[in-house]
C-alpha cells in the first residue's frame, strides 16, 4: 500500500491553474523527489499535502484515510513531519528546547506545567540530536547556529512525532555543494533505517539525480514526467520545459 496517494489534484488561484489534475503516489520508504521550473506548482502541491491550503479538488490519503482540509497540526498528528525552505526553529531557545517542544506537542503535553518542561523528554531529544549529529550543541541557541546546522536541528524536529511521511521543501537551499550532499546523505540514511517514506522538492539537480529513488517532474501545474534519474535524463519533454536548451541540464548530469 502507498503510504500517500494523490489522485487528480486541483488548485486556482484566479484564472491560474497552480495544480491541474496531479497524482502520484508515494511507496513505503521511498524517496521521491518533486521537480520542476519555478511556478510548476510545487509548492502549492506541497502546502495542501501538509493542509495549508485547501484542495479545489480531488483527493489526498495518507493510508487509507483522507486528509483534505485537515489543519497542519492535524496532520502533523496523522504522521506527517515538514521541514521548510527556510529553516523554522525558535531562535532563542536552545537546540534541545526545540526538539523537546516537539516531543512534549507529539505526547499532547502543551498543557502541563510549563515549570518543568526544561526536564521532559531530554534523553529522547539528545538521542535524534545525535543521528543528526547536533548532540555537541544540545544546550547552544539557535540562533549562535551556522545555516546547516539550524538546517540539521529542524530535521530532528521534524522526526520527533515518528512520522511515516516527511515532507521537505527544498531542503538545502542556501546551503554550499558540500553542505548540501551532507544533509541529503544524512536524511537518507535515517529514513532508509526508518522506513521513513521522503516527498521532497529540490532546485539542485545534483542532489536529485544523486539521491532520488524516482523523480516526478511539474510544469504548469501538470505532472509530465515520472520515473527514475536516467529516465528523466532522456525525457525530451522533461529537457524542452524544465532545462530549456539542455545545457543547465548536461550540467546537473555531470555533476549527479
Amino acid at each position: 500500500m502507498s503510504v500517500l496517494s494523490i489522485r487528480n489534484l486541483r488548485k486556482s488561484f484566479g484564472g491560474v491553474h497552480a495544480v491541474d489534475g496531479v497524482s502520484f503516489d508515494v511507496d513505503k520508504g521511498e524517496f521521491l523527489a518533486l521537480i520542476g521550473p519555478n511556478g510548476a506548482g510545487k509548492s502549492t502541491c506541497f502546502n495542501m499535502i501538509n493542509g495549508q491550503i485547501m484542495p479545489d479538488s480531488g483527493d489526498i490519503l495518507l493510508g487509507e484515510r483522507r486528509i483534505n482540509g485537515l489543519p497542519p497540526r492535524k496532520v502533523w498528528r496523522q504522521g506527517v513531519g515538514r521541514t521548510f525552505q527556510i529553516a523554522a526553529t525558535f531562535a532563542s531557545m536552545t537546540v534541545a528546547e526545540n526538539v523537546q517542544m516537539a516531543l512534549i506537542s507529539h505526547a499532547d503535553e502543551l498543557f502541563s506545567m510549563f515549570s518543568v518542561a526544561a526536564r521532559r523528554h531530554r534523553e529522547r531529544a539528545i538521542a535524534l540530536l545525535e543521528q543528526v549529529g547536533m548532540a555537541a550543541a544540545a544546550d547552544r541557541a539557535c540562533r549562535e547556529l551556522a545555516y546547516g546546522d539550524v538546517k540539521r536541528v529542524e530535521l530532528a524536529v521534524a522526526l520527533a512525532n515518528e512520522p511515516r511521511l516527511l515532507l521537505m521543501d527544498e531542503p538545502t537551499a542556501g546551503m554550499a555543494p558540500k553542505e548540501r550532499n551532507e544533509l541529503i546523505a544524512l536524511v537518507k540514511s535515517l529514513v532508509v533505517e526508518r522506513g521513513i517514506s521522503v516527498l521532497f522538492t529540490e532546485h539542485s539537480m545534483d542532489v536529485v539525480f544523486a539521491f532520488a529513488d524516482r523523480i516526478i517532474v511539474l510544469a504548469r501545474g501538470r505532472l509530465i514526467a515520472d520515473g527514475d534519474a536516467r529516465a528523466i535524463r532522456e525525457n525530451p519533454k522533461v529537457q524542452e520545459v524544465y532545462f530549456g536548451t539542455g545545457k543547465t541540464f548536461e550540467r546537473a548530469k555531470e555533476g549527479a
